[in-house]
């Protein structure tokens, strides 16, 4: 049986809203599209059940084409949109508020991996890409990408990126934004167009700190990979001698 369309915000004529919701249906598909109360809860409330809102739609787009198409639509509309990742965040700013006007943006199916360059050191992921995944495919290809927090086996790249987190070794790496060559896919909801406006261009190349853009694919630097004779302090490394290849990179 299908799910009946969620009421729509009190503001807004249900005609508009019945359109919207066919518009998107049939932008991201009936995958993409979460009606029933009961799984749109963990949408709407975070780890600790500190926070707690109410969400018109849940959509989740599986493509950068879906996201600039669930946007505008939104936009026409004069519907707000709460981008959300991995929903790990511990001060509620991916938790719609209690209006019900709201739909929530999940980016948790854009999760592919793009593109591991060894030879510029990088890779190229989507913005649903949960962090422990981006860490063993790195690891994989023989490098290390060093953010790491504890919420890392749920948490996205997204939010990493709209959060600028730094994690237990930003002292030795920084935080997201050193991390971050460029956010190569995003989409600005104040000019439908595509076009950066003013406080996007401020923010780049992590655009989701914009108050106004959503950033769906980043190339990220990765790190040589260390192994334990790298780990020896400095004293003992003078004494016993490192026959690391990477510790010329790693040590000065």
């Amino acid at each position: 049986m299908q799910t009946p369309n969620p009421l729509p915000p009190a503001d807004l004529d249900p005609m508009v809203w019945d359109t919207l919701i066919q518009s998107i249906e049939q932008a991201v598909g009936a995958a993409g599209l979460v009606r029933d109360p009961e799984l749109m809860h963990s949408y709407l409330t975070d780890w600790r059940n500190a926070y707690q809102g109410r969400a018109a739609l849940v959509v989740r787009p599986a493509t950068t084409e879906e996201v600039a198409a669930v946007v505008r639509l939104c936009h026409d509309a004069g519907v707000a949109l709460v981008p959300q990742g991995g929903n790990t965040g511990l001060c509620g700013g991916s938790i719609p508020d209690s209006s019900g006007r709201q739909v929530v943006l999940s980016l948790t199916r854009m999760k592919r991996i793009r593109e591991i360059d060894l030879a510029n050191e990088t890779i190229t992921v989507e913005a649903g890409v949960i962090l422990q995944q981006l860490q063993e495919a790195a690891s994989q290809a023989g490098r290390l990408f060093p953010l790491s927090l504890g919420a890392e086996g749920s948490c996205t790249v997204g939010g990493n990126l709209a959060t600028n987190a730094g994690g237990t070794a930003v002292l030795r790496y920084g935080n997201m934004r050193e991390l971050t060559l460029w956010g190569l896919r995003w989409y600005c909801r104040t000019d439908v167009s595509g076009t950066a406006c003013e406080a996007c261009a401020k923010t780049t190349p992590v655009t989701t700190s914009s108050i106004c853009s959503l950033a769906q694919r980043a190339r990220l630097g990765l790190s040589p990979r260390r192994c334990s004779s790298c780990f020896r302090p400095p004293i003992a490394r003078q004494l016993l001698g490192s026959h690391c290849p990477r510790r010329r990179r790693l040590w000065t």
